[in-house]
């Protein structure tokens, strides 16, 4: 392993130079800096990360705690922090919780030990208190799913409004049965999504509600989701989705049974992934402005860190969804259309 004795041999300098001079020290002229990086880059020196902790200089890591990064959802969050760090100065460091609670402990006292600079973390429904403890001693944020134990500081979606939207097309469309494919109501987006779907739904006028709680990172459950909501009599005419990866299971399934799309059945699904604008005739879907938020949310924090701004008060930032409208959704079968009067 390549030291800083090393390299000040390389380049006959004492060792308190060299290391000055890997840390960009002002005293240390620039031509000095320059060979001293020379030889390091040839000699192979890493840095020690720890050490220079020790030594009082703060860590430039940020820890993201996501649920699962097969999800298109949290890959594009993670992109687009990882270009926005990178820019500041700051490397993202990645750990996934598969939505367990004990996984998210485990990475919460890992990213601790590390004594990252800050976390960004999505949170599980129910985090143990001592990740609740290990966060209040790192700068943190919540990022989508919010949870007043871990704190005020929030970047999210307005979960009731965009589905209330979703729902609300489909009632004006006609439609009598809505069914509606959400994630649990023991997380936190899942509560708000669904009291959309129910507000739309009374404020409709719709009584028949068809619900289906299912795991938010399960592309399978979608799939069955979809199948016991089809079987049920009279089936619903019309489905809203709640979560990106049980939209891919109920859109395979869909294809899978031969359901005409939205001759016998129209869809709204969620997230706007590049395939669903060709799948059959066009998915209408909600739409949310992910690179966006996720930029504002890694530049939010890099300023705290910045700042030291940790007594400063509540930070909180809602961004809308979208519906976009395309060929997915149309009035119901004729059967099933309300009659007037």
């Amino acid at each position: 392993m390549v030291t800083t004795k090393d390299i000040a041999e390389r380049v006959e300098l004492s060792v308190s130079t060299v290391g000055r001079a890997l840390a960009d020290d002002q005293r240390i002229s620039d031509a000095t800096k320059l060979r001293v990086r020379q030889a390091a880059a040839e000699l192979g020196y890493v840095g020690n990360h720890a050490a220079r902790m020790m030594r009082g200089v703060p860590s430039k890591v940020v820890g993201l705690v996501i649920p699962d990064i097969r999800n298109s959802f949290y890959s594009t969050i993670a992109h687009e922090l990882s270009k926005s760090f990178s820019a500041q100065g700051f490397q993202l460091m990645l750990s996934e919780t598969d939505d367990n609670r004990t996984n998210e402990l485990r990475q919460v006292r890992e990213l601790s030990a590390n004594r990252v600079a800050g976390v960004i973390i999505v949170p599980t429904a129910r985090p143990h208190t001592e990740s609740i403890r290990l966060l209040q001693k790192i700068p943190h944020v919540q990022l989508l799913r919010r949870h007043t134990s871990l704190g005020a500081h929030w970047f999210g979606t307005d979960d009731t409004a965009m589905i209330a939207q979703a729902t609300t097309h489909l009632i004006e469309l006609g439609h009598e049965r809505i069914a509606y494919i959400g994630g649990p109501t023991g997380l936190p987006t899942g509560r708000a999504r669904l009291a959309g779907y129910r507000a739309a739904m009374r404020e409709g006028e719709r009584s028949h509600t068809l619900v289906e709680q299912v795991p938010p990172s399960s592309i399978d459950e979608g799939r069955r989701a979809i199948r016991r909501l089809l079987d049920t009599s009279p089936a619903p005419t019309a489905v809203v989705l709640g979560s990106v990866q049980p939209t891919l299971g109920v859109l395979d399934e869909l294809r899978v049974l031969g359901v005409e799309v939205p001759a016998e059945l129209s869809v709204v699904g969620f997230g706007d992934e590049p395939a669903f604008s060709w799948w059959g005739p066009g998915l209408s879907t909600i739409s949310l402005p992910l690179q966006e938020m996720a930029e504002a949310c890694g530049l939010w924090l890099v300023h705290r860190l910045a700042n030291d701004s940790a007594d400063e008060g509540a930070y909180t930032s809602v961004s809308p969804g979208t519906l976009v409208v395309r060929g997915s959704t149309g009035p119901p079968p004729p059967q099933h259309t309300r009659k007037a009067g």
